[in-house]
Order: C-alpha cells, then structure tokens, then sequence
C-alpha cells in the first residue's frame, strides 16, 4: 500500500460515512490540514495521527508479517 492508496481509502470512507474533513478532523482529534494532506497522499504524515484517523473511521489495520524462516535444515 502507498500513501496514496491510504489517502484514497480514507477520503472514500469518510465520504460514505457523510463525514465532512472538519467533522473528521475533531473526532480524531487532529487539524482539517492534517486530513486533507492524509487524503492527498502526502507521504510525511504522523502515523500515530493517521492510526487515530483510521479509528475515528472503524477501520481496522491488519499487518501480515512473513512466515518464519525454517531453521530445521
């Protein structure tokens, strides 16, 4: 996932959700800056502010990690 692509998901959940950038902004407790460069894609945000954007919306984040290497060779 890029930046963009976060910048994307969250501009279209909070628009189905019929949230406008202030209303989001306040219920994650960041700037209306904040949500429109998150939105844009920029990649320099704060992801504790981005995690706190994600929860204002539900959304859930899931992080698949690599399967261990198998040391019994």
């Amino acid at each position: 996932m890029t930046p963009i692509e976060l910048g994307r998901i969250i501009r279209h959940t909070r628009e189905g959700l019929k949230l406008r950038q202030d209303q989001l902004a306040g219920a994650a407790g960041v700037g209306v800056r904040f949500i429109g460069e998150l939105e844009a894609g920029k990649p320099t945000t704060q992801i504790g502010k981005a995690l706190a954007v994600l929860d204002a919306l539900g959304c859930r984040v899931l992080i698949e990690t690599p399967p261990a290497p198998d040391t019994a060779r």
